[in-house]
């Protein structure tokens, strides 16, 4: 994996040319990506969320597209629509138009803005990476991806996703607000008329390639009896829970969860340069991947719980191989 792992530098770097701090971030962005799934940014305004998948689709060789959600956006604003046109011949016969999705590396912008009935169709496209309409089915271009953002803060005029469409992501990644000296550069980057040119490093087939030898490296039984105690651990009616899980956890991670684990942990793995996954990898990600689908109480809400708290405590608990063997 060591060609990987040299991509992986390579492609992180290109994207710091335009963007400023974040290491972490773009790591995760960049699992996600190797491993096949979406990703949810979460963040305020202004903090670069949409210029970030602009960059990614520049570096990795991918056809960008994007919808701004708002509450008037209908299904067809993104999916396509049949319109009535002539062909060679002269006659009228109808035509699809594809929507904004045919796209390899889609952001979607504010998803949370969208009426339910459109955040459905989106991310059923998610799911079966087609669209069916008018009794024609028109698979999207492979790869694809979903990128979507949504502000935490302003809660007013706003459809928060349902756990089940939340689930249809791999990852949820926060975006945090930058430090001082990440300030600072970004005064001197981007306050000019000049913007950094970036440089393609992969492109779509290289990465379907990667995807499929990622997805053969080795996962010991006893690192996915890890990973699988981790997300049953996530579940407050299970014998031996945590006290914070009880009290505070309505619903714990589906076995959605448990995939993005190993398949994410592959991908880790993978940037650190080791040829299988260990139970490290596993930990390594387990915040990104579990965060948004361990569902708070009234009462977790009520007391502001912080669900990453949460998953800290379970990592603590769940004892790896190796600490049982001790």
């Amino acid at each position: 994996m060591t060609p990987f792992r040299t991509l992986f530098g390579q492609l992180k770097s290109e994207m710091q040319k335009a963007i400023v701090g974040y290491d972490q971030l773009l790591t995760d962005v960049l699992v996600a990506v190797f491993s096949g799934g979406h990703v949810l940014l979460e963040g305020v305004p202004g903090l670069g969320k949409t210029f970030l998948v602009r960059t990614l689709s520049q570096v990795i060789g991918l056809e960008p597209g994007r919808v701004q959600c708002t509450p008037d956006l209908m299904p067809a604003d993104i999916l396509g629509t049949h319109i009535v046109n002539e062909n060679d011949l002269g006659r009228r016969v109808m035509f699809f138009e594809k929507g904004p999705v045919f796209k390899n590396l889609l952001l979607v912008d504010e998803i949370n803005r969208a009426t339910p009935k459109t955040q459905a169709a989106l991310l059923e496209v998610m799911q079966e990476r087609a669209v069916t309409t008018g009794g024609e089915r028109h698979t999207l271009p492979e790869p694809f991806f979903v990128l979507a953002t949504q502000n935490p803060m302003e809660m007013e005029g706003t459809y928060p996703l349902p756990e089940a469409q939340l689930d249809r992501f791999m990852f949820k990644i926060r975006v945090p607000f930058p430090d001082l000296e990440s300030l600072v550069e970004i005064s001197r980057r981007t306050t000019g008329f000049t913007e950094p040119v970036l440089t393609p490093v992969s492109d779509g087939p290289s990465l379907i390639q990667l995807q499929k030898e990622l997805a053969q490296m080795p996962v010991a039984d006893p690192v996915a009896h890890y990973a699988s105690r981790l997300v049953l651990a996530t579940h407050p009616e299970q014998k031996g829970a945590l006290p914070e899980v009880q009290r505070f956890v309505a619903y714990g991670s589906s076995p959605r969860g448990l995939q993005s684990l190993i398949r994410g942990a592959r991908v880790w793995a993978a940037v650190q340069g080791s040829t299988a996954v260990s139970t490290d990898d596993i930990r390594a990600i387990a915040h990104v991947a579990l965060r948004h689908r361990i569902i708070l109480n009234f009462e977790g809400e009520a007391q502001q719980v912080k669900v990453d708290d949460i998953i800290t405590k379970l990592l603590d608990q769940v004892k790896t191989p190796a600490m049982q063997a001790a």
